[in-house]
């Protein structure tokens, strides 16, 4: 299910990044008197009455300027508003409408449908009814709110779930019987090379239909009996205009395809070390409970021996230890090298996924790895387990009962997760575990 994407938008200054934090719940962006703080995007999946979305915080646009830095700022917003699936157009009532929040009104008039007008720091009710000055951008009645102070703002987000798709309509994007999988990577990695190799040597094509999410396009296929659908996503527009925030813009791409996917294919280029995109995109995989494999791209290109397939998976081990389950895989999406391997290796993590231990085999490997290496707390408080269940598959969630959850330490924790994988498996697999007071 594609988790939509909200971007804040505004001229700098505004309180984009109060809002920001206020809707996540957390001090993610830097809130500064001095403008132009947010230089970066900033995004963070987020809830309001159980509906999901990705909030994503801008950096302030200034239309008319020469200086590099603003211009790069103002790139990046503008792909986040032509990424976006609703935008929350900000202005500041105690400045009143600028010649800045009529450029951007003008930029944003002809995606108006996904705006939602909302005018930061009405602080009370005097101020409340000088937010009908900002009619004349031409968004109709803003929403007055203060951010600092939470006025109005649970009308705000009321307005952003009830003008984003219902969770209905995000759930029927794919046949149900499906292997969803999603070939992420940095630019230039090689995900549209990989596709068209499997789509024109290892398949047979069934249908090819165009994504509800915009610019990504879901390729069914048959491949040893099995359906599998390829999540692809367009190239990135603009590449001669934009010099900045192409990263930033393929990596929210890469949020949509990873959200509607059950297997995450992370592609690596053997040329280039390990970056902080391919990072964050491991990172965000894990969030999502996603299983994953991790795919070595252009290994044509590189002069080896019989030790450097070992050598290179050992750095990207040491680099990514907290993805040693992944499975890594090395292929070359030009000559086709691999290829058919690693369509095995997705239908083998697919039976991972679903995989389900009973619960007699679960209480015998608890009473084993407890008398193993027994449970404690710097309290010196006795931490005692009852049982333990495996409750769901994909992914699968593990239920420990004990005396008091809270005594459970997060290095204990860790040897759990590693003991279930070194007994029953799990490759790719991004294991929950869930610790419970018997009472």
């Amino acid at each position: 299910m594609s988790i939509p994407i909200v971007a804040i938008v505004g001229r700098p200054n505004v309180g984009k990044s109060t809002i920001f934090n206020r809707m996540v719940k957390k001090k993610l962006a830097i809130v500064d008197e001095e403008s132009g703080v947010t230089r970066d995007r900033k995004y963070f999946q987020t809830e309001w009455n159980g509906y999901p979305f990705i909030v994503v915080d801008t950096g302030g646009i200034v239309p008319s300027t020469n200086d590099s830095m603003t211009q790069s700022i103002k790139a990046q917003a503008e792909l986040a508003i032509e990424e976006a699936d609703l935008i929350v157009f900000v202005t500041d009532c105690k400045n009143g409408i600028t010649d800045y929040d009529q450029q951007i009104a003008q930029m944003l008039f002809p995606v108006q449908d996904k705006v939602i007008f909302t005018v930061n720091k009405v602080d009370n009710d005097k101020e409340e009814l000088e937010i009908y000055e900002f009619m004349n951008l031409g968004f109709g009645e803003p929403i007055g709110i203060s951010a600092l102070g939470g006025r109005n703002f649970s009308e705000l987000q009321d307005q952003i779930v009830n003008n984003l798709p219902s969770i209905e309509e995000m759930k029927g994007q794919f046949k149900e019987d499906t292997i969803k999988i999603a070939v992420v990577g940095k630019p230039n990695v090689g995900k549209s090379s990989l596709v068209n190799k499997i789509i024109g040597q290892n398949a047979v094509i069934v249908t090819d239909i165009p994504g509800t999410t915009r610019d990504s396009v879901h390729l069914n296929f048959k491949y040893k009996d099995c359906e599998l659908t390829i999540i692809d996503t367009a190239g990135l527009r603009r590449k001669s205009r934009v010099k900045f925030g192409i990263e930033y813009f393929s990596n929210l791409r890469s949020l949509r395809s990873i959200d509607d996917a059950d297997i995450v294919c992370v592609l690596l280029d053997a040329q280039e070390e390990i970056s902080v995109q391919d990072k964050r995109i491991i990172e965000y995989t894990q969030s999502q409970y996603k299983a994953l494999i991790l795919v070595v791209n252009k290994w044509d290109a590189i002069e080896k021996d019989h030790k450097t397939a070992k050598k290179f998976e050992e750095e990207i081990r040491y680099s990514l230890n907290y993805a040693s389950y992944a499975p890594v895989i090395f292929i070359s999406a030009t000559t086709g090298q691999r290829v058919t391997k690693f369509l095995d290796l997705i239908l083998y993590v697919n039976l991972q996924r679903k995989k389900r231990i009973s619960t007699h085999n679960m209480n015998t490997f608890l009473q084993k790895i407890t008398a193993q290496n027994p449970p404690s707390h710097p309290s010196h408080k006795r931490v005692k387990f009852y049982f333990a269940s495996q409750v769901d598959t994909n992914p699968p969630l593990f239920l420990f009962v004990m005396n008091n959850a809270t005594l459970i330490t997060e290095n204990y924790k860790r040897y759990i997760q590693n003991q279930i994988r070194e007994k029953f498996g799990f490759d790719g697999i991004t294991i929950k575990l869930k610790f419970k007071d018997k009472s």
